[in-house]
């Protein structure tokens, strides 16, 4: 057997290999504009090597979605949130990378100001819900019309990809579900953070969901 592990998506495609004749490396050239054809013309030139072994074993890893992020080429996305709570993303945790530089600037959030939508509508943790129960409740109830609203806006901001992160979710999804519903017309890939990150705290929970969103499309196509 013939094993092959391929890693793509930087300025390079690499592999590492092992057939009869022992371990080997391979390295290529990427093909950004279809990254298939770099890892497909290496896997054949591996197989030339060895014709005579026609079991293939292949372990593919990409850093696709990494090099997204950071070259800020990812898709154009919106966030759905809780009203007041659309600027959690800017907000953060306060951190900066250098405390005393009086000229520090955070870099932009992925999702600019007029993508960010709130909605009325609100769970909370129950207080009488034992710990295996993790229960929510509902203390202000989800506004259909509103949030009919916000999906109308969606459509109209030019989103190629959607992050719904609602309070408390991860205790109760069923606000994120129905936001869910109302945006699914719009034929757009929906992230929603109780499925990405079923965990608390709130910038967390909106930044991973965001980046999730972000890459989602570049890595179907991909």
């Amino acid at each position: 057997m013939i094993l092959i592990g391929v890693d793509t998506g930087g300025t390079f495609t690499d592999f590492i290999y092992k057939t009869a004749n022992g371990w080997g490396v391979h390295k290529r050239l990427s093909t950004p504009h279809d990254p298939s054809e770099a890892v497909i013309g290496g896997v054949r030139h591996i197989l030339e090597l060895d014709v005579a072994d026609d079991e293939l074993a292949l372990v593919h890893g990409s850093t696709v979605a990494t090099n997204a992020i950071l070259e800020r080429k990812g898709a154009t996305t919106a966030l759905v949130t809780n009203q007041g709570f659309t600027d959690v993303v800017e907000i953060a945790r306060q951190n900066r990378s250098r405390l005393y530089d009086l000229s520090y600037r955070k870099n932009p959030p992925l999702v600019p100001a007029e993508r960010r939508f709130g909605i009325p509508g609100r769970m909370a943790p129950d207080v009488g819900a034992s710990a295996e129960g993790n229960g929510g409740v509902e203390v202000e109830p989800f506004d259909e019309n509103a949030a009919a609203d916000v999906a109308r806006r969606v459509a109209e901001s030019g989103a190629e990809s959607v992050a719904v992160c609602l309070l408390f979710s991860y205790l109760d999804p069923e606000h994120e579900r129905r936001m869910a519903e109302l945006l699914a017309p719009l034929g757009l890939p929906i992230s929603l953070s109780h499925e990405v990150l079923a965990e608390f705290r709130e910038y967390e929970r909106t930044s991973t969901t965001l980046v999730n969103a972000y890459v989602s499309p570049k890595m179907t196509r991909y």
